[in-house]
């Protein structure tokens, strides 16, 4: 027989509210991480760009920042779908 409290309502462990909040900031530091990483090739694609080095070298920077900051926007999105 099933239990008469209604599954939305039933307590939950500590260790699974833990484990969320774990999660959650895991997400969040990842996040931030990428978003500075994003930041240090922005750096180094605008000094490229002001020495005159060859174009593959800015863009392959410019390109990377890019990619670290998707990763930091979809890191933040994971983090506030936690549940």
């Amino acid at each position: 027989m099933e239990s008469a409290t209604p599954v939305a309502t039933r307590p939950r462990g500590f260790l699974r509210t833990l484990w969320r909040a774990v999660r959650q900031v895991f997400h969040e530091t990842t996040g931030a991480v990428f978003f500075l990483l994003a930041l240090t090739w922005t750096n180094a694609a605008l000094r490229y760009w002001r020495q005159r080095a060859p174009n593959w070298e800015w863009r392959t920077s410019v390109g990377m920042a890019l990619v670290m900051a998707l990763f930091g926007l979809a890191s933040f999105r994971a983090a506030r779908r936690v549940r």
